[in-house]
Formats: C-alpha cells, structure tokens, sequence
C-alpha cells in the first residue's frame, strides 16, 4: 500500500479532484451543449470557494507556522505547491475546453461571442452607444502615482489594468491606471439580431472596456488594457469566546468580507509580464499564485447565457417534478389544492419525499396549513439555506402575524449566507417570531420543522390533547435547490420520533444536559458513535459467517475513525458500497485492507445531496437519513440528525431510489482507485447505457413514482 497523503493534502486533492469530475461534465460530448457552458460555470463557482476558502486557509498557515511538518514529512509550502499545481492544471482544461470544443460549437449553432476584433463598422457604433450610455457612467479609472496608491479592488470583481502614455492636464507623466467595473454592470450584452445576424449574439463586458477604455483617460494614448480578477480570503472570523451577540459581531465583519487578503490572481494569457508582476506585487501574491487563462477572465460570467437562448435541444429536457397526493389538479403541475390537507395526509401514514423528481410544494403546504390552521399552536423549525426570496419564510411571518408561536433556529454562519439570515432574523423579529442561533461553535445543520397542533380525543367529549407533526430532511428548506439537488424528506407523526424532534428543539433554544433521543442520531452526541456501533455490528456478522452489507451515500467521507472501523470491517468480510459525491479520504480496494470496499462517486444532471446510511442487520434493513456527511465537522462540531425510515414501502423506496439506481450506473458514474484516482464507468460491450437520474425520471414522469 501507498504511503498515507498527508490529511490537509489529501483532503485539498480530494476537492479537486471532486472539480475534476465536474469539469468531465463539460468536456462530455453526450451532454447537451448549453449544459456543457453551465458545467463549465459551475466549475468556476465550486473553484472560487475552494480558493476564498482552502486556499486561503493554507495561505494563513504558510504565515504563521512556515516550517511546520506534516504527518507524512511535507511541509505546508510542500502541500501548497501541490495544490496549486493540480489547480492551476484544471483551469488549463476549463479553458481548453471552452476555446476548443465548446465555442466552436456554439459558433455552429449561432451563438456566438462577438470580440471587438471582429466588429463590424455598424457593429462598433452600436457598441459605442452602449458603451456612452450604459458603461461610462459606472466606470471609475484609478490612476497610480503617489497620490493614488493601488487600489485593493473587492473580491472576485472584474478589473482592467491600463498602460498610458502622455501628460495630463496637470503636467504628470501617466503611467498606470485601474478601471474597476461595477457589479451592477452586465457581463454579457446582447447584439441586435441586424448587427449579429444571429438570435443569439453576445458581447462581454471586458470587449466594451477594452475597446473604448480610451475615453476614460482623454488625450492619453492607450498602450495595454487588460482585464484582472483577485479572488480575496472570504472565511469571517468571529471568535466563539468573545461573542455575546453573534448577529452584531457578524454585522460587524460581513462588510470587510471582500477585501480579505488577496489569494489568487487571474488575468488573460495575452497580458504583459511586467504588469502581471506589478499585480502579484500590489496584492501581496507570488508567482503561482497567478493564473493567466486563454479566454474571458471568469467563465462563471457566461453562465447566464444559457438562460438566454431559446434553444431547447442545446439544453436538457425541461422536468417538472410531480406533485404528490393528489395535490396536483387534473391537467396542472405543481398546483395545491386548498381543501387538500397535509396534516391530515400525515396522519394517515409517514409520507417520503424524493425531490427533485417530486416537487417541494407538500412542505410548503404543511407550512402554509399549519400557519392559518386555528388549532395549530406552534412552528419550530431550523433553517440553514433558504434564498433571498423565500415561500418557507413567507409562511413562518405569515403564522406569527396569525398569533402561533414561531420559533426559528436560523444558522448566522451558514457560510455565503450570511447576510440573507441575518435580514431574515430582522424580518422575523418585527413579527414576535422567536429567532434563537443554536449553539455557538457548533453550526445547526439538522433540517427540522415541528408543527404542534390541537385536537380532539375520539370518543371523548370536551377532551383534547397536542399532537405533533414533523418534517426531516436531508436538504436545505430551499424551493430553487429542491429543483436541482437530490434530497429525501420525510413526513411523519410518530410519536417517539417527533417527541424526539421536540426535545433537539429544546436543547438548541434552551439550556440543559444532553436529553437522550430514542429514535433520532444527534451530532455531537450520539450519531457517531451509533454509527460505530452499526459498522462493528455488520463486521460481528461477517465473522459469524452471515451476511452483512453496508450502503451509505453522502458528499464526503474524511472522519478517520469512521474510515478505520469501515476497514475492520471489510477485513472481517463486510461487503460496503459508498456513493460519495466529493472528497473520500478512504482507499477502496486495497489488498488485505479494504478488499470489499467500493467507492464511486455520480455527478450527473442534479447535485447528488443526500445521505443515506443502510445497515443489513439480519435482515432488517436499517435505514436512516440525515444532512450529515461522514466528516469531523459534522460528526463532532455540528448539530446534526439522522431520523430512521420506519415504514417498509418507504423504506424500500429509499433503497431503491437512493442507492440501487446509483449503484447500476454505468455511464455517469466514477470508480475510485486504490491510489485515490477515478475512472469513468462505461457501458460494456452490449451494454445499453445506465443513468441512475435519468432512470428516475422516466419512472416518476410515467407512473408518479418508481416501482
């Protein structure tokens, strides 16, 4: 076996290599190609975090402890030169991809990126006018001399650096100048169908700068224009020891959030080496940390075009998820019907969720009922990620204006949204919501909401009692992310586990000792050591020579207790499948190791999002979901639930849905390596094509639900 990576190296690696596999989706020919453009767009997303964030957060480290050695010898510069290495190895491809492949196809198909080089007289009349009209106005040239020193331009914002000649009204020699463009500026612009002779022709914002940045600096001449992005370190420091108000404190470091330390320098191939050197030097960066692309500064910008055009055959097939029982009327999709109760849906039987192939408008409806619904007493209800225009927010404002006591855990560190949360908590307040922030040092990640209702006692006159309705879920409470990501919720009014629901509810808004769950796994408490238990459970079985399996399915896997009771495990003849979409610190396949381990991971046409962990047992197929991946984080320093599938039918659902259809995925499906590498799954020969999601599709769009 290969000497161990370090775990900082290899987790970094793992996230790239996690990219990676995104990017495969954009160089993939069998995908549609507007999809292949959004794919390259998410690419240059999950890369700029992974830079604001990782990157950053080795930089801090190269600071403060230079020499510190790793436990496999490398240094933290060894490590950070490996990481850039392998990233700046991925953007070579991105844009080897857009330059060769993508565009040239969309040339094919008439949508086309028109470059000031090749305008056309009429063509740059009508880009003047833009330019006159609608950029100038914005636009702020900077110039560098004594008295303007170099200005710390915010994090990720286009940029152009200038090179003049001349004098100035004032007599002094120009030499350099900045234009920073505004975000409130257009990335891209569409050309008049006259002037493209095309639907669908395009002119980026860098192409208007570029051409007419003369204008800016009058009787100068213009001897460089080049377009630069500086992507800043965007992690908040909010120290858990000195905070007493942790909304105050946020308020207080969100606005310096994009101007952090500067970490990475992006700037077109073409630009001069003398002024790529004055921006590492302005920005505090060295050479590696410079990333000079063939093609627009932040392929993130064109991600928005697909949206634009009107060509559905460049795009994949629009999918409506189905609504569920019989809230959909004859001939609608996604339509409520108001005499409809959810409530007494629940009552009736735990209710599962599949989204995206079936819609999120129950959650909505129970949370709609429950705020107008007069025998309805209280809403709990956590929230991590929900958007800045939020129908689950709407509903929890609406029940507290109607007299219900609302209680919201909103997570203040839920990382990029902050600043949502925090105008969500204003919101909420101004209606007498009560808006508690969990723990602090330990993030809130569960997904609940607790309904309490009451009613009245069959059978018995004048008597009434509170009943508890709940909803778990392995994604976010996000209407728009319910339409893109794969989660699993679920709908129930067992008592032992909403009464369990009641009291994670209590220790979060409260103070007390850990109150014990019966039914629920709760991090930092109990889930990690039930996952244990199940592990060596499955191994005692191997021994014993029955039949032990485990499935789990989540985004990362990097806990090294975990990883070293799931290798016990398979020494003992466990057999374990893992789907994990992202990082995986553990080695699959591995002599006398992990011989009967399996790891892929599936990017496909949704984000693979929720965790599923699946137990043989002797038979009775233990199945819990949760928003909790197999990492140190979740496991130790969040707060987390996993919450069991009790029913058989939906139990099987799961199974079936979740895991098996991933598992027969041949064709978007990658294989882990013993080495950590991955390999794309074909078909074999004869083999017809399997696509888990795909297959999903089909079934919800032809039956409702899969069989």
């Amino acid at each position: 076996m290969n000497s161990t990576p370090t775990p900082i190296l290899n987790r970094e690696i793992g996230i790239l290599e996690f990219n990676s596999r995104v990017l495969a989706q954009a160089e993939d020919p069998h995908n549609p190609l507007l999809e292949r453009l959004r794919f390259l767009g998410i690419f240059s997303s999950n890369l700029d975090e992974f830079f604001e964030v990782r990157v950053a957060g080795l930089k801090e480290q190269l600071l403060s402890e230079p020499n510190k050695i790793e436990a496999d010898g490398l240094r933290i510069q060894d490590v950070y030169d490996k990481v850039t290495e392998y990233a700046n190895a991925l953007v070579i491809r991105q844009y080897a991809a857009f330059q060769k492949t993508i565009k040239p196809e969309l040339d094919r198909h008439g949508i086309l990126f028109i470059h000031s080089s090749s305008w056309t007289p009429e063509q740059e009349k009508w880009a003047y006018g833009i330019f006159r009209t609608e950029l100038l106005p914005l636009l702020t040239p900077i110039a560098l001399d004594p008295a303007h020193p170099f200005p710390k331009v915010a994090n990720k914002s286009l940029n152009f650096i200038v090179a003049l000649d001349g004098k100035d009204a004032f007599g002094r020699r120009a030499g350099l100048a900045v234009v920073q463009a505004p975000r409130s500026l257009p990335r891209v612009v569409r050309m008049p169908k006259r002037l493209a002779k095309t639907d669908d022709g395009f002119v980026m914002l860098s192409s208007f700068v570029q051409k007419f940045v003369g204008d800016l600096f009058p009787g100068l001449r213009i001897l460089e224009c080049h377009p630069f992005r500086v992507t800043r370190n965007s992690e908040l420091f909010v120290s858990d020891d000195d905070v007493t108000d942790l909304r105050k404190a946020l308020q207080g470091e969100l606005p310096t959030r994009h101007l952090g330390d500067a970490v990475r320098l992006e700037t077109s191939i073409d630009t001069p080496h003398a002024l790529v050197e004055r921006l590492l030097k302005e920005n505090g960066l060295q050479p590696q940390d410079c990333y000079r692309v063939d093609g627009p500064v932040n392929l993130l910008r064109l991600s928005q075009v697909p949206d634009l055009v009107d060509k559905p055959e460049l795009k994949f097939a629009l999918y409506r998820p189905k609504s569920s029982f019989g809230f959909t009327k004859p001939g609608q999709q996604d339509s409520t019907d108001p005499d409809d109760s959810i409530i007494e849906k629940i009552r009736q039987g735990d209710i599962l969720l599949h989204h995206p192939y079936e819609s999120f408008e129950p959650v909505l409806q129970l949370l709609r009922e429950a705020s107008i619904d007069p025998d309805v007493l209280a809403i709990k209800q956590t929230v991590y990620r929900t958007g800045d225009d939020s129908p689950v927010m709407d509903a929890l404002i609406q029940a507290a204006r109607n007299g219900k006591e609302v209680t919201v855990v909103l997570e203040l560190l839920a990382r990029f949204d902050e600043q949502t949360n925090i105008n969500w908590a204003a919101k909420l307040e101004s209606v007498g919501a009560h808006v508690v922030y969990g723990v602090v040092g330990h993030k809130c990640h569960a997904k609940m909401l607790l309904v309490v209702r009451r009613e009245k006692i069959l059978g018995k006159k004048n008597k009434s009692k509170l009943v508890r309705y709940v909803h778990l879920g392995t994604g976010n409470y996000h209407p728009k992310t319910a339409k893109l990501y794969t989660d699993f919720g679920l709908m129930t009014c067992d008592e032992s586990i909403t009464n369990d629901v009641h009291l994670v509810f209590q220790q979060l808004t409260g103070t007390a000792l850990h109150l014990e769950t019966r039914e629920l796994w709760e991090s930092p408490f109990t889930l990690l050591d039930e996952l244990i238990a199940h592990i060596r459970a499955e191994a005692k079985a191997a021994k014993a020579g029955k039949k032990a399996l485990i499935i789990a399915k989540m985004n990362a896997l990097l806990e090294p207790t975990i990883i070293a009771e799931l290798y016990k495990a398979s020494q003992a003849g466990v057999k374990i499948q893992l789907i994990v979409r992202g990082v995986c610190a553990l080695q699959p396949g591995v002599k006398g190791l992990s011989d009967n381990i399996i790891v892929r991971s599936i990017i496909g046409r949704f984000l693979e999002h929720h965790r599923i962990y699946y137990f043989y047992a002797g038979g009775e197929d233990v199945v819990y979901l949760s928003s909790a991946d197999w990492m140190d984080r979740n496991l130790l320093r969040r707060v987390e639930v996993a919450f069991p599938v009790k029913d058989q039918k939906l139990k099987q659902r799961v199974i079936n849905e979740g895991l098996k259809v991933l598992l027969k995925d041949n064709a978007t499906a990658w294989k882990m390596n013993p080495d950590g590498s991955y390999v794309l799954l074909k078909p074999r020969a004869n083999q017809i094509p399997f696509i888990g999601q795909m297959e999903l599709v089909q079934q919800f769009a032809q039956q409702g639900k899969p069989k």
